[in-house]
Order: structure tokens, then C-alpha cells, then sequence
């Protein structure tokens, strides 16, 4: 299918992935490994999506500035100008913003995808169907469009979008949104599951770069001020000193809370398309190969004995032997070892933190 010249995409790769530990470090965060096993970085797979909908020019990176380097060294045609480096870490809004400006100087007829850089996504085909439904949807209709996930299991670790039967006109699938929930507890994420009009919050989006300027402009006042005073340095040499300038300076908020959830023209595009925020070594186990005690198992020398549903990790040339041990995630990266019950790795940031204290 040809591609449309107004398409961009923005990959959003700031984040340090702090609950991969110790694969992700700070100075080499998640979506810059192989974490899958497949040959390709989480973000080199990301941009190979959506390079089936947007030319490379028009493919966008925003990251920290500490990480340029490894953008360019993983994403070799994405031209060195569209990697844009945050001065500090602000959450999404300001992140979306100054993609939004900048973006908005080149084509003011641009149609935006923002995506993450380390979600997964199991059915690209049908991946690129949906995206390029959006696409003409965001074209023609001044509204903010979310990708929302058809929920297969009572999910905690998601937040949700909840739906009404209003549709736009002759896109009957698109559905507008009535309220947005964090994460639920179980018994409430049981209710949305049952209800039927509620999907998983992807933590994607589609919309024209007229229509999220105008959101900014509306519902983010002095966000919107700021980056646009930048006009005149978009796409120049002087842009990376303005934006070092006034990025720090930003409001520390996501675009859900500053925009999405304030703004009356949201809408959700309901989908299935195989795909999972890959935040936790728990998320990652799910999509694994497993044996036939349900470990799962990447090294080549590990061997397991009375041990089941263990999340394994190893380096290829490590011989381990582990016996007597269910439910665990043991992974081992530059001779740091984590053994952590899968239960409790929402603690996994906390060790990162206690272990940074004690090192300064």
C-alpha cells in the first residue's frame, strides 16, 4: 500500500526501565536490548513497524539526551535531526509537545502516530490495518485518538478506557470515551472485564498535529506558550539550545493527565492485534517459550531440577544448575544476579534505588 507523505510516527524512548533490572541500567535501558531473543532491539522493532506506514524522514525519536548515541547507532536511517533530546526526563506531555511543534513547522497537514518504544506487538499485519484506519479517521475529524486493547484477562497492571456507543460518521469501530482508570485492584479490573465497554489503555495515539496543538493550546496553556516560542528555531541549528533552555522548565505530566482526560474530543480505537506494555520481567514471561514445568529459559547452559515457572536469564557461556525453586525470576547481567519471587517484583525498583543510595 503506498504510503501517505502526511504520515509521521514519534517513538517515545526516554524511559530507563528500571523494573528490567539489572538488563536495563540507566546508562542502557530496555529498549535498546534484545530482549526478546530475537536479533532486534525492542525499538528496532518499533521502528520496523511503522516504517511500513511512515517514510524513515518522517519517523521521529525522542529520547534523552544521554542516549542519542545509541538511537543512532540502532536506527541507522532515521536521519540524525528527527532524534530529539530531552534535557531532562518530564513525562510525556512535554515529550509529545515538542515533537508536536516541531513536527507542526515541517507539514501542518501532518497526521501523527505516537508510540512507545518497548511495547510488543504480536500481529504487525493487523497492526498496520488499524494504524492506517486511524490515520484517516485523524485526518478528516479534529479529535484525539487513543488505541484501546480488547482485554483477555482481568489485567491490574494496565490502566483502562471505557467507551460509549457514540461514533464518528462512517467510521462505525471508533468509539467515543467516557472516562479513563489507572490501574485498577482485581475485583475492579474483574468488572471492567465483565462490563464489555472497557478496553486496556495502550498507551498509544493517533491525531493531525492541528488537533493536538489545539489540545495543548486549550488544556496546557503554558506548555503550549512554550514550545511555541520555539517557532523560529525548529529545524534549525539554534533548536537543541532552546530546547535545553526551556525543557527543564516543563510541567512534570503524562499526556493522559494533562490532556486526554480533560479533552471532550477523545475518542478509542478498539483493537487486537497481539500487544503488551513490556513493563515487567512478569509481562516478558508470558510471551516466552516454556518447557515442560513452565520455565522459561534463555541461556545455554542452565539446568533445572524439582523447579517450575521460573523465569530463567543467563549468559550463554554460564553453567547454572538450579534446583528447588518455583516462581522465580533469576537473571544475571555483567555479574549482577537478581533472585526475585515473580510475586513480589513491583520491589525490583526499590532494590535498584536502595543499591543506587549506597553507592553514592
Amino acid at each position: 500500500m503506498k504510503i501517505n507523505k502526511n504520515n509521521y510516527a514519534v517513538i517515545m524512548a526516554g524511559g530507563i526501565g528500571s523494573r528490567f533490572w539489572p538488563m536495563s541500567k540507566r546508562a542502557f535501558p530496555k529498549q535498546f536490548i534484545d530482549i526478546l531473543g530475537t536479533g532486534d532491539t525492542l525499538i528496532q522493532q518499533t521502528y520496523s513497524r511503522l516504517k511500513r506506514i511512515c517514510f524513515s524522514e518522517n519517523i521521529f525519536v525522542v529520547t534523552n539526551a544521554n542516549y542519542k548515541h545509541l538511537c543512532l547507532k540502532q536506527l541507522p536511517d532515521v536521519p540524525e535531526s528527527n532524534i530529539l533530546c530531552e534535557p531532562a526526563m518530564r513525562n510525556t506531555a512535554p515529550c509529545i509537545a515538542y515533537a508536536s511543534f516541531k513536527i507542526y513547522s515541517i507539514n501542518k497537514n501532518a497526521n501523527m502516530i505516537i508510540a512507545a518504544s518497548d511495547h510488543i506487538i504480536l500481529n504487525e499485519g493487523e497492526f498496520v490495518r488499524v494504524m492506517q484506519d486511524c490515520l484517516e479517521v485523524t485526518a478528516s475529524n479534529n479529535i484525539l485518538l487513543t488505541l484501546g486493547i480488547k482485554p483477555s484477562r482481568p489485567e491490574t497492571g494496565y490502566g483502562y478506557v471505557q467507551f460509549t456507543e457514540e461514533r464518528i460518521p462512517n467510521y462505525k469501530k471508533v468509539r467515543r470515551v467516557k472516562t479513563f482508570t489507572e490501574k485498577p485492584n482485581q475485583e475492579l479490573a474483574l468488572n471492567f472485564l465483565d462490563s464489555g465497554d472497557f478496553l486496556w489503555n495502550s498507551g498509544m495515539f493517533v491525531w493531525s498535529v492541528a488537533s493536538i496543538t489545539l489540545a495543548f493550546r486549550k488544556h496546557l496553556r503554558d506548555m503550549y506558550d512554550v514550545f511555541s516560542e520555539g517557532k523560529q528555531f525548529y529545524n534549525t541549528a539554534e533548536e537543541s539550545e532552546f530546547i535545553n533552555r526551556v525543557f527543564p522548565g516543563c510541567k512534570n505530566i503524562s499526556i493522559d493527565y494533562g490532556l486526554m482526560e480533560k479533552s471532550d474530543n477523545v475518542y478509542v480505537y478498539p483493537a487486537n492485534f497481539g500487544w503488551s506494555d513490556l513493563g515487567t520481567w512478569g509481562s516478558l514471561y508470558a510471551h516466552l517459550d516454556l518447557d515442560e514445568h513452565n520455565n522459561a529459559l534463555q541461556g545455554d547452559n542452565v539446568r533445572l531440577y524439582n523447579s517450575s515457572e521460573n523465569l530463567v536469564k543467563m549468559p550463554h557461556d554460564k553453567l547454572v544448575v538450579i534446583q528447588g525453586m518455583n516462581g522465580y525470576i533469576i537473571v544475571e547481567d555483567e555479574g549482577t544476579l537478581l533472585i526475585c519471587k515473580k510475586e513480589d517484583e513491583q520491589h525490583i525498583k526499590k532494590f535498584v534505588s536502595d543499591i543506587k543510595s549506597d553507592t553514592e
